[in-house]
């Protein structure tokens, strides 16, 4: 399945499963807030910039090679395939990614960096080019840090690595660029960073108690990603996704919890915040039910 900006919340479903998904985030926010001096930066910090046409050469065979062991994260395709029916799913969803190393790659130079990044269009075609590629080699090399070997991990995340320590490129924090209803965001953001062990367990049994609710939740996710669309602020509603994956792994949530629909909950409620101003009440009570859930219970 391919990922897009307007589906955030699929991608961040499988971030928060994977070993490096918080990084993942943090060059996908941070390819999304660049300026053009940003990427101008990043551009000149590409590391075959000043190499021989051999010494680039070697360079692209070894992004290959380190791209087709990326291929080797588990998919949903292929993490289970005997047992029980529910024993198979469960396995699929903590093993198994819905999207992979190139679709996420993908998403990064069409959507992250394509047309709509007006900062990115002020740049000439090869230095956005090598732009993009110093932020596309670093989130497969994250994505993947699972079944790289740290070497190449390093050599693919090594020159955004330095573009942050430098502070040549920052990953936006939590501000106003969330939209309308930045300060709730804001706020329920900073209650998941926050949680405790009962914080934690409050969510588990807010999403129990609304498992009845699948169906309706799919179709609420569905409105308030068209009226993202509709409205401009996708890129918007996919920062504030980014975001929660940051603030979910920060509140100590782990795989088993992203895969038993919890991250769907914080999905929904990040989803249903930042579009509460365009979406009907209906779709808001259902996407914003387990926050609702968790606050009465404290």
């Amino acid at each position: 399945m391919p990922y897009s900006l307007v589906s955030a919340a699929t991608l961040g479903f499988d971030l928060v499963r994977l070993q490096g998904g918080r990084a993942v985030a943090d060059v996908l926010l941070a390819g999304l807030g660049a300026d053009a001096d940003a990427l101008r930066r990043v551009a000149a910090a590409h590391p075959c910039r000043g190499l021989t046409v051999e010494e680039r050469q070697q360079s692209a065979v070894r992004g290959r090679k380190a791209r087709e062991m990326a291929a080797s994260v588990p998919h949903m395709r292929s993490a289970a395939s005997a047992g029980d029916r529910a024993a198979v799913l469960v396995a699929q969803l903590e093993q198994g990614t819905i999207g992979d190393a190139p679709t996420l790659e993908r998403l990064l130079r069409d959507d992250v960096l394509g047309p709509e990044h007006t900062a990115a269009a002020e740049l000439g075609d090869d230095e956005r080019d090598e732009a993009v590629s110093v932020l596309a080699d670093a989130a497969v090399g994250y994505w993947a840090a699972g079944v790289l070997p740290p070497l190449v991990r390093r050599e693919l995340t090594g020159a955004f690595d330095r573009s942050l320590e430098r502070g040549e490129l920052t990953v936006p924090a939590v501000g106003a660029d969330l939209g309308p209803a930045a300060v709730e965001l804001a706020a329920l953001l900073e209650a998941l960073r926050g949680l405790d062990r009962s914080g934690r367990a409050a969510w588990r049994a807010a999403v129990d108690e609304g498992r009845p609710q699948q169906r309706p939740w799919a179709a609420a996710m569905h409105e308030a990603s068209w009226a993202a669309h509709v409205s401009g602020r996708t890129r918007v509603l996919a920062a504030a996704q980014l975001h929660a994956v940051q603030a979910f792994l920060d509140g100590g949530f782990d795989l088993h919890d992203g895969a038993a629909g919890v991250w769907n909950a914080v999905a929904g409620c990040v989803q249903g915040v930042a579009m509460s101003d365009l979406v009907d009440e209906a779709s808001l009570a259902v996407l914003r039910a387990p926050w609702a859930r968790v606050t009465e219970a404290h």
